[in-house]
C-alpha cells in the first residue's frame, strides 16, 4: 500500500507545480512549471517582463524593445509585423508573449503551431498594466518581485483617480502621427488614460483602434486640447499651429510628450498618463486667461 501511494504522488507531481492565467483574450496559459526562457514580441510586453522580474529570462524579443537599458542587449527575433520562425525555434522558448494587434494575428497562429505557450498581453485599461505583471509574474514563478510591483503601480494609479476625479471635461485630440493623420480611438488604452485626467477623446466612438483622420475633421470638432508624441523627423503639433481658429492653438494648448511612455501599455504609461494629467490641468487654467 506504501509501494502504491509513493508512485500516486510521483504521478501527481508534476501537476502540482503547474500553473493556469488568463491572457488578456481570455484565453487559459498553462504551464506545467515556471517559465525559464521567454520571447517577447512587443517593446510593451518587454517593459512588463522586466517589472515582473522576469528580465533575465527574456532570450528574445522584438524591434524597439529598448527599455530598461539591459533590454537593448536581448537578441531579437523579428518585428512586431514579422517574425523570424527559425530563430524562436533556435531559442527553446518555454513561453511566448504577444501583442494581439491588427497585423498580427497570422504570426501569432504560427507561433502557436510550433507548440509553444503563448500568452497575448494587450490592456485595454490602465489596471490591466499591473494586472499583467501579475499574471506574468505567476507564470515565471517571479510572484514576489511582480506583486509587489504591481502594488506600487496600483498605489499611484489610485492616487492619480484621487487627485483628478471631478476635474471639469477637456475635449482631446491625441495625435500619433502626421503623415498621415493618425490617432488612437476609445478602442486603445490611451482613452482610458485620458478619461482619467478628465480628458474627452474627439475620436472616441470610431470602431478602428488606431485610424487616419483628416484635419477637416479635427478642426470641425474643435478639441480644447491637442497632444503630439515627440519622435524624431516628426511634424509634431506645429501642424496646427496655423490654424488659429482651433481652440487648441488659440489657448496655447498644443502639447508634446513622449509616445515611449504613453504608446506602449507598459508599467511607464503610468508615468505618462501623469503627464497627460498635468497638460490637462494646464488647459483648465488657460480658459481663465
Amino acid at each position: 500500500m506504501k509501494r502504491m501511494w509513493v508512485w500516486a504522488a510521483a504521478l501527481a507531481a508534476p501537476l502540482a507545480s503547474a500553473v493556469t492565467v488568463r491572457d488578456d483574450a481570455g484565453n487559459a496559459v498553462t504551464l506545467d512549471k515556471p517559465a525559464l526562457r521567454v520571447i517577447s514580441m512587443a517593446p510593451h510586453v518587454t517593459e512588463v517582463l522586466f517589472a515582473a522580474g522576469g528580465g533575465s529570462r527574456i532570450v528574445g524579443a522584438v524591434n524597439y524593445s529598448d527599455y530598461p537599458e539591459a533590454a537593448k542587449s536581448i537578441p531579437r527575433i523579428g518585428s512586431n509585423r514579422e517574425v523570424d520562425l527559425e530563430r524562436i525555434i533556435s531559442l527553446k522558448p518555454d513561453l511566448i508573449v504577444a501583442w494581439m494587434h491588427n497585423s498580427s494575428e497570422r504570426q501569432i497562429e504560427m507561433v502557436r503551431k510550433l507548440g509553444i505557450p503563448v500568452f497575448l498581453s494587450d490592456p485595454q485599461k490602465l489596471e490591466g498594466i499591473p494586472e499583467n505583471v501579475v499574471r506574468l509574474g505567476h507564470l515565471m514563478g517571479t510572484d514576489a518581485v511582480a506583486g509587489p510591483a504591481a502594488a506600487e503601480l496600483r498605489k499611484q494609479l489610485a492616487s492619480l483617480r484621487t487627485r483628478y476625479a471631478g476635474r471639469p471635461p477637456v475635449r482631446t485630440f491625441y495625435q500619433v502621427w502626421d503623415k498621415p493623420l493618425y490617432t488612437l480611438s476609445g478602442k486603445h488604452i490611451i482613452t482610458d488614460a485620458l478619461r482619467l485626467c478628465g480628458g474627452e477623446n474627439i475620436f472616441d466612438a470610431l470602431s478602428v483602434t488606431a485610424p487616419i483622420v483628416s484635419i477637416e475633421s479635427v478642426l470641425q470638432a474643435d478639441p480644447e486640447a491637442v497632444f503630439g508624441t515627440a519622435e524624431k523627423n516628426y511634424g509634431g503639433v506645429s501642424l496646427w499651429k496655423p490654424y488659429s481658429t482651433l481652440t487648441a492653438t488659440r489657448n496655447d494648448n498644443l502639447f508634446t510628450v513622449d509616445g515611449n511612455l504613453l504608446n506602449r501599455a507598459g508599467p511607464r504609461m503610468i508615468a505618462g498618463t501623469a503627464v497627460l494629467c498635468e497638460k490637462l490641468e494646464l488647459a483648465r487654467q488657460h480658459r481663465n486667461k
